[in-house]
C-alpha cells in the first residue's frame, strides 16, 4: 500500500513541477530547448527511477542512466539564463 501511495505522490509532484517550470519559462519569455535541458534531465531521472521501481529493474542499468542524466543535467546548466533577482 505504501509504495502505491508514494508512487502517486511522486507522479502528482512531477506533474506539478513540470507545469510550474513551463509557466515560469513562459512568464520570463524564455524559448529554446537548450535552456530547458537541465530540467528535462532531472524530470527524466524521476521518471526512470519510478519506472525502475514499478518494473523491479533496480540494477546497474538504472543507476547508470541516473548518473548519466545527472551529469548531463549539470552540464546543460551553462545554457540556463541568469535570472535578474
Amino acid at each position: 500500500m505504501v509504495p502505491i501511495i508514494l508512487s502517486i505522490i511522486l507522479i502528482i509532484a512531477l506533474v506539478f513541477s513540470i507545469s510550474v517550470v513551463v509557466k515560469k519559462r513562459k512568464k520570463a519569455g524564455i524559448t529554446g530547448i537548450k535552456s530547458a535541458l537541465t530540467s528535462i534531465c532531472f524530470f527524466l531521472i524521476a521518471i526512470t527511477n519510478l519506472l525502475a521501481y514499478w518494473f523491479n529493474f533496480m540494477g546497474l542499468l538504472n543507476w547508470s542512466i541516473t548518473v548519466v542524466l545527472l551529469i548531463l543535467g549539470a552540464y546543460f546548466t551553462k545554457y540556463m539564463p541568469i535570472s535578474e533577482g
